[in-house]
C-alpha cells in the first residue's frame, strides 16, 4: 500500500479537490491510503469558533454560520444535484459540533480544542470522499479515530503504537482506496485528540509504518523540500534529494515542509518519503530516503517568527549548575514550552522556545521567585544548516542579534 497526503491548501476550494481527483488519475491510485486535512483556513475557523466560546458566545453563532457556508459553497461547487448525500453529512457534522458546544461540561481549554477542531478533517474528508466516489474513484471513508489511539495529552498526543498497530491491522484491507483524516486520533475514553499542528504528515507517517507501505508521498504547492521557505527567503532552490538524517535535522530546526515526528517512523522500516507538487505531480519532487547529505549541496534556511528569548541568572550571581537547570527544565515542560535553543554560561542560562500555549506569564512568575530573569519576545530564531561565512553575513545584516550558537554544520540566531 503506497500512502498519499494532501493538505489544507490542496483541497482549499473545489477546483483543489477537482485538482486532487487529477493527481490520481495521473499518478495513479491502486492499494492507496489517501490522509487530508482540513480545507483551507479551517482550523484557523475553528480556533476562533473555540475562542468565541469561551471568550464571546454572543459571536459564536455567526462563526458556525460561516464554518457551514464555507463548505457548502465547494459543495455546490463540486455536485449540480443539492439533494446529494453530501449536504446532508455537512449538517450533520455541523449539529454534532454545535451539540457539543452546547453540552460540554468541561473547562479544560485543550480538551475543548480537540473536540472541535477535528471537525474541519472530517468534514473535509466526507467531502472528498464523496466527490471521488461520484467521479467513479471507487473509495472507503474511514474515521481516523478509530485507528490512531493515544493517551490523553490534549492538542499535543502521543501514540500508543501497539494498539494503534492492531487498530490498522484490523480495519484496512489491500487493493481498496481509502480516504482518512490526519491530525487526529483518540485515547483510550474515545474523546478525540490531536497530534500537534500540521500533524496530518505524522499521521500519514504513522500509518505507513503500521501498513509496512511502500512510500509516503506527501503533495505539496511547492515543487518539492526546498533549501528556504520562499515567503521569507529569495532564489529557494528544490532539494532533490536528502537522506533520513538530514531531513530529520532539518524538521527538527523547524522546516515547514515536513513535520519533525514524520521521519522516524519512515526511517526505522527504510519507507522513502517524496514530496511533491499537486500542481505538477509528473514533476520528480524530492526524495528523502537512507542515502547521505543532501543532493545539490546547498546552505539550508529555517525561520521560526514569535518566539521567546529567556535569559536567566542566579540572584546572588552563582554558578548555573546542574540543579539550575533541571529545575529550569521542569518548569519549561510544566508550561508545555517546545524548547528549540538552549545556551549557557558560568552565570546565566539562556532559552529559546514557543509559546504555543501561551503560559508565559505563569512560567515567568515562577522562575522570578528563584532566579534574575530577562524575557524577550516575538523574536525571530533563524537556523542555517550548511553555512558559509558569507550567508551569516548576511543574515545578520541590520539585525540586532540576541543570541548566537554555531556548531559544525549549523548556526543559529536568535534576533530582533
Amino acid at each position: 500500500m503506497q500512502i498519499f497526503k494532501f493538505g489544507g491548501a490542496s483541497v482549499k476550494d473545489a477546483n483543489g479537490v477537482k485538482n486532487l481527483a487529477h493527481v490520481l488519475e495521473t499518478v495513479g491510485y491502486n492499494n492507496t491510503l489517501i490522509v487530508v486535512s482540513a480545507m483551507g483556513k479551517t482550523t484557523n475557523a475553528l480556533e476562533v469558533i473555540i475562542d468565541h466560546y469561551f471568550n464571546d458566545p454572543e459571536q459564536l453563532q455567526a462563526a458556525l454560520n460561516d464554518l457551514f457556508t464555507y463548505h457548502n459553497d465547494i459543495l455546490k461547487d463540486l455536485f449540480e444535484n443539492e439533494n446529494h448525500s453530501a449536504f446532508n453529512q455537512l449538517k450533520s457534522w455541523i449539529n454534532d459540533l454545535q451539540l457539543f458546544l452546547k453540552q460540554n461540561k468541561s473547562p479544560n481549554y485543550n480538551f475543548v480544542y480537540d473536540q472541535v477542531v477535528c471537525f474541519g478533517e472530517l468534514i473535509s474528508t466526507s467531502i472528498i470522499s464523496a466527490y471521488l466516489n461520484e467521479k467513479n474513484f471507487t473509495n472507503q471513508w474511514v474515521d481516523v479515530r478509530t485507528l490512531l489511539k493515544t493517551d490523553d495529552f490534549y492538542r499535543r498526543a502521543n501514540i500508543d503504537w501497539d494498539v494503534t498497530q492492531q487498530q490498522i491491522s484490523a480495519t484496512l484491507k489491500k487493493n481498496t482506496l481509502y480516504i482518512t483524516q490526519g491530525f487526529l486520533a483518540s485515547d483510550k475514553n474515545n474523546f478525540t485528540t490531536t497530534l500537534g499542528r500540521e500533524g496530518s504528515d505524522y499521521t500519514a507517517a504513522i500509518l505507513a509504518y503500521a501498513l509496512n507501505a511502500t512510500s509516503v508521498t506527501i503533495w505539496k504547492d511547492v515543487s518539492g523540500v526546498l533549501n528556504a521557505d520562499p515567503r521569507y527567503f529569495t532564489d529557494a532552490q528544490l532539494l532533490e534529494h536528502i537522506s533520513y538524517t538530514e531531513a530529520i535535522e532539518l524538521a527538527f530546526y523547524g522546516a515547514s515542509v515536513i513535520h519533525p515526528k514524520t521521519l522516524q517512523p519512515l526511517q526505522q522500516k527504510e519507507i522513502p518519503l517524496h514530496v511533491k507538487s499537486f500542481l505538477n505531480p509528473e514533476a520528480s519532487g524530492t526524495l528523502v530516503n537512507k542515502t547521505e547529505g543532501i543532493t545539490p549541496q546547498l546552505p539550508c534556511f529555517i525561520l521560526k517568527k514569535h518566539q521567546v528569548l529567556v535569559s536567566i541568572s542566579t540572584l546572588d550571581f552563582s554558578y548555573i549548575v546542574e540543579e539550575n537547570i533541571s529545575e529550569i527544565f521542569n518548569l519549561l515542560a510544566l508550561h508545555k514550552m517546545k524548547v528549540d535553543v538552549i545556551q549557557n554560561s558560568a552565570i546565566s542560562f539562556s532559552v529559546c522556545f514557543d509559546n504555543t500555549f501561551n503560559n508565559l506569564e505563569a512560567l515567568l512568575l515562577q522562575l522570578k521567585a528563584k532566579f534574575k530573569v530577562t524575557c524577550h519576545e516575538n523574536v525571530n530564531l533563524f537556523t542555517v544548516r550548511h553555512f558559509n561565512t558569507q550567508v551569516i553575513n548576511e543574515l545578520e545584516k541590520n539585525k540586532t542579534v540576541l543570541l548566537k550558537q554555531q556548531f559544525q554544520e549549523t548556526v543559529q540566531i536568535v534576533c530582533q
